[in-house]
């Protein structure tokens, strides 16, 4: 989102045998993205997963926002395998409006269906923290927010 550049693209073609079709100097970093991943997962029981059936499915969407998902209504999450359902990604020109279209997307996203839960949730707390909109946090955040509500 911040160089233009389509990575999976340029992996498959060298993969293929074809050379890079950039250089360097050719990648020019624009802006600031910011990626959330939204897993069937419930954070207020440790991050379990949440099988069950997607019965609403509502994504984001909007200008400089990229959603990639597998999601749909009448999807069956079951609690065997990665619990990733969808990466939310925003571009904007700076931190803090990256952050506000984030905010934007992720109360857009709606997941519903029994026994369902999402970190939608959590992750809008994330970006709300003084210490992620103030670029204070390490690694450490989510291990301290989800300590912070035992």
């Amino acid at each position: 989102m911040v160089t233009g550049v389509d990575l999976v693209r340029e992996q498959l073609l060298i993969a293929a045998g074809r050379p890079l079709t950039l250089r360097q100097r050719d990648v020019a970093l624009r802006g600031v993205a910011i990626e959330c991943r939204v897993n069937t997962e419930d954070p207020r029981r440790g991050f379990l997963p949440t099988p069950g059936v997607v019965e609403e499915f509502l994504p984001p969407g909007g200008p400089f926002t990229r959603v990639d998902t597998h999601g749909a209504n009448g999807v069956s999450i079951g609690a065997e395998y990665d619990s990733l359902l969808a990466k939310v990604i925003v571009w904007a020109p700076d931190r803090d409006q990256a952050i506000a279209r984030m905010r934007r997307a992720l109360s857009e996203f709606h997941v519903s269906g029994r026994g369902i839960c999402t970190t939608i949730g959590f992750l809008r707390d994330i970006l709300d923290d003084a210490r992620f909109r103030e670029a204070r946090h390490t690694t450490a955040l989510a291990d301290l927010m989800v300590a912070a509500t035992s």
